[in-house]
């Protein structure tokens, strides 16, 4: 049984199931999104997200912490650089996984995963965020043109001719 034990091994010994995540980080950061297995992309997921966490503080300590994961000085400066700041203000959820179908040789699930904050297509619909307070009662613009509209001039001389 294999309680307790969320690695998912690949098929792959220990050495090469390092080498080929760091790999896969590394090209993920250096082009925003890549093509891979589903199975792949879930473990770098959980491999890449901490590295971006260590990366939105900028210092020697972390820098050596993500550099002995990743072993690559350009990806390492690019993460530090560019992807850092523009995920700074996120509190998780750094990649996003986008199934894709199955690959014509041998049937596998593939994936595209993505740094969340470099897509473009997404983000273009989504208009910035207006912050509005609730009050309870109409503002004062919204009861002065309910007042001159003719409705409701129309609406005051009826009520005086009722009485």
């Amino acid at each position: 049984m294999r309680h307790g034990k969320k690695t998912n091994h690949l098929g792959r010994q220990t050495a090469h199931r390092k080498a080929m995540l760091a790999n896969m980080a590394c090209s993920l950061i250096e082009h925003k999104r890549i093509n891979t297995t589903v199975a792949k992309a879930k473990a770098l997921k959980q491999f890449v997200e901490p590295l971006v966490t260590k990366s939105k503080e900028d210092t020697t300590h972390n820098r050596r912490l993500v550099f002995s994961k990743l072993r690559d000085k350009n990806a390492i400066s690019e993460l530090f650089r560019e992807v850092a700041p523009k995920v700074g203000d996120r509190p998780g959820g750094y990649t996003r996984i986008i199934k894709l179908g199955n690959r014509l040789g041998d049937n596998a699930d593939m994936a595209l995963i993505e740094l969340v904050d470099f897509n473009e297509t997404y983000n273009v619909n989504k208009p910035e965020k207006k912050k509005s307070t609730r009050r309870a009662g109409r503002s004062k613009k919204s009861a002065d043109t309910a007042k001159t509209t003719p409705e409701a001039s129309e609406d005051k001389s009826n009520e005086g001719k009722e009485e």
